[in-house]
């Protein structure tokens, strides 16, 4: 079985026969997805798709003897005493949905002021949990979208909470053994389609010019669900709070979400990022902080970007009875919103019924000048970029300029390939033209050699993707698909600051330290892709840590592709081989003496309660 090997073994590799290498690469492409359990709902037939599908002679000439590079060729095998295997054990039951930074009982411990506890707070390295989280009982595959969006398995966030809290409004209801959503919402009880309609007689969906959104608030998603249909990816954002498992459901859903909060600290976005902001009955008070919160907005939307605010205190006047609050309240708090959107140059392009609609000029240097202009930022407008650890950038009550260039965006499809204008313009340091162009040709060549090995990648198996070290974003456009999403990560201590180009090409993305927990519930994603990650955070924190976050954030048979050094995947394949993933290691498309090489992994399936999880073979 060609599963795992260690470096030892590798050395006689050149006396085995390429018929037994051929065969016992398909025999892993039969394991790689076997690791899975009896009975309705778990598990899938991912190793019976594998097997029928992946061409098993293009590996042929794999060898690991000779793959290595120097540093990998200067280190001594290991003796039969240092190949020992550190086994990571469960954690207990009640951490099933542990998530570090956004922790409950933690957040409790902070203040209040501006919902600071409902931010990232982070337990530190040394109270760390270093254990592998574990599935709840009865755990499911989930269903392929767009049967997903519609149907969640019970067992997979079992809590009820919403179907009681919010039954009169459509969100969520229990049947059976699944959870149905409907798609309604507070402020479109007749249906997400029929209020992105209303919306969409103001806002071109239709013509690719609208691609990105940023829901604040944004409960289950079912906004950003019904949005897939416009061609439009949305970036939801809900904190953890008393309504449990709102993100989790969105992510279960298989939409794009993050736990998250406007408080105190700044988005994880560069300046003009977004084609549309939304908030229905969000429950920010915009008007307030002296409209610190639009001004963040205004930072992250880009020129022509359009900001969508339903319920209070729009229309007040015909609804303030129903809402239940003074109208003096209402009336101020709507007319300091009207003021600072006029500061911040926003035309108002609609307002009907609980429904406002403003648009972010493409110019607004001449309006700044005639009208009282606010404070303008002296910082950087990329704030989160190389950041330390623990050191998040307080939100201003300053206007942000948008990067030059960000008014001229091509519609979507056509700027996925497009040279963004973060680029020709130069704003991005050590990037030109000719290296985007070519990056993009690079990576189409490694999907397609992805894609040869596992012939499910764009079968609707894998829903959620996440590019841990996402470079330019030219692997999320080379897997681009309606099947699929890609969360495209730019790690804070990378070389370049690429997010804005990632975000320009009308994929999504957020900035983020991978030596914390990631702000997501455990299990959101199918699909984890790394390349050099583990190689740009040598020396800088725990490659342990960062794979049992790994492991935190995959589902049960999710996949995990890293490429880097044979050195740093030799060592990576050594400790996940404690952590209940099976692992392959094969060369790089260009061939065996390139000392790059790619590890295609598969995380076991194994629930709480059930420590004997499938044998490794």
């Amino acid at each position: 079985m060609a599963t795992k090997e260690n470096a030892k073994d590798n050395r006689n590799k050149g006396s085995i026969t390429p018929i037994l290498i051929i065969a016992g690469l398909c025999a892993f492409f039969y394991i790689f997805g076997a690791w899975q359990r009896g009975g309705s709902g778990k598990g899938d037939s991912i190793a019976a798709e594998i097997t029928k599908h992946t061409d098993c002679s293009i590996l042929s000439d794999l060898n690991y003897e000779t793959h290595r590079d120097n540093s990998a060729a200067s280190t001594t095998p290991p003796n039969d005493s240092d190949s020992q295997v550190k086994e990571f054990a469960p954690c207990e039951d009640r951490y099933s949905d542990f998530t570090p930074c956004h922790d409950q009982m933690r957040a409790m411990t902070f203040p209040r002021e501006n919902m600071n506890y409902r931010e990232r707070h982070c337990y530190p390295p040394e109270q760390k949990l270093r254990c592998l989280i574990p599935p709840p009982q009865g755990y499911a595959t989930p269903f392929p979208w767009p049967k997903s969006r519609d149907y969640v398995p019970y067992a997979n966030a079992p809590y009820k909470s919403l179907t009681i809290e919010k039954a009169v409004q459509n969100w969520i209801q229990y049947e059976g053994n699944v959870f149905r959503f409907p798609g309604g919402g507070t402020q479109f009880p007749e249906g997400a389609d029929a209020y992105i309609d209303q919306l969409a007689s103001v806002i071109p969906f239709n013509n690719g010019m609208v691609r990105t959104a940023l829901d604040t608030g944004c409960g289950v998603a079912s906004l950003g669900a019904y949005l897939f249909k416009k061609n439009v990816i949305t970036m939801s954002i809900a904190p953890r709070d008393s309504h449990e498992a709102q993100v989790q459901f969105a992510l279960e859903r298989g939409v794009p979400a993050i736990i998250g909060v406007l408080g105190t600290i700044m988005l994880p976005f560069p300046a003009a990022s977004f084609d549309m902001a939304h908030c229905s009955r969000c429950l920010i008070p915009w008007g307030g902080n002296d409209g610190m919160y639009m001004m963040e907005v205004d930072r992250v939307l880009r020129p022509g970007g359009y900001w969508v605010l339903s319920g209070p205190p729009i229309n007040w006047k015909n609804n303030f009875k129903a809402w239940q609050r003074p109208e003096e309240e209402l009336a101020e708090e709507q007319r300091k919103i009207e003021e600072v959107a006029k500061q911040l140059c926003w035309e108002k392009a609609h307002e009907k019924g609980e429904i406002a609609i403003w648009r972010k000029r493409l110019i607004s240097e001449e309006c700044r000048e005639r009208d009282s202009q606010p404070t303008i930022c002296d910082s950087s407008p990329n704030v989160w970029f190389r950041l330390l650890m623990y050191r998040y950038k307080k939100m201003e009550k300053c206007v942000t300029p948008s990067p030059r260039g960000t008014d001229s965006w091509k519609p979507f499809p056509e700027r996925l390939n497009a040279v963004p204008a973060r680029i020709s313009g130069g704003l991005v340091d050590g990037v030109s033209v000719e290296m985007y162009e070519e990056d993009n040709r690079t990576w189409k060549k490694h999907v397609s050699a992805y894609m040869r090995i596992n012939k499910i990648i764009d079968s609707g198996r894998y829903r959620n993707i996440m590019d841990m070290n996402a470079g330019l974003g030219s692997f999320a456009a080379a897997i681009e698909s309606p099947k699929l999403w890609v969360m495209n990560v730019v790690p804070t201590i990378a070389e370049k600051d690429t997010l804005g180009v990632i975000l320009e090409r009308g994929l999504i993305g957020i900035y983020h330290d991978w030596c914390e927990a990631f702000s997501t519930y455990p299990r959101t994603y199918d699909l984890i892709h790394a390349n050099g990650l583990f190689s740009l955070y040598k020396d800088k924190c725990s490659t342990e840590d960062i794979l049992l976050e790994m492991d935190r954030i995959l589902r049960p048979e999710g996949a995990v592709i890293l490429r880097d050094k044979v050195s740093v995947l030799m060592q990576v394949q050594r400790t996940v081989k404690g952590m209940r993933w099976n692992t392959q290691m094969v060369d790089h498309e260009d061939g065996p003496h390139v000392s790059e090489k790619v590890l295609f992994a598969v995380k076991q399936y194994w629930v709480g309660g059930d420590n004997n999880s499938t044998t490794s073979q």
